[in-house]
């Protein structure tokens, strides 16, 4: 069996879970469920896993933790835009 397949399908499939959580956040302007620390914390550890997937050169790592990283991001820029939509109305 090829382990560096079922890497990159597992990566793919827990860095693509993101997806609901911003597709319901641009439904409903709204993601005060998410707290900042938890967002930064994760996004920190996911940054962590990037590193530590170049430095081994490992492309499952890698390609997971970039497209999570990018999730994060835009769930936290989403966040910052939303309560700031909500606190001028």
């Amino acid at each position: 069996m090829d382990w560096t397949i079922v890497g990159i399908i597992a990566g793919l499939m827990t860095s693509f879970s993101f997806i609901p959580q911003i597709m319901k956040g641009f439904k409903t302007k709204s993601l005060e469920g998410l707290s900042y620390p938890m967002l930064v914390f994760l996004g920190s550890g996911l940054m962590l896993w990037l590193s530590y997937g170049l430095h081994l050169m490992n492309f499952a790592i890698i390609l997971a933790n970039t497209i999570s990283v990018i999730f994060i991001i835009t769930l936290i820029i989403m966040k910052f835009y939303f309560s700031k939509k909500t606190d001028r109305v």
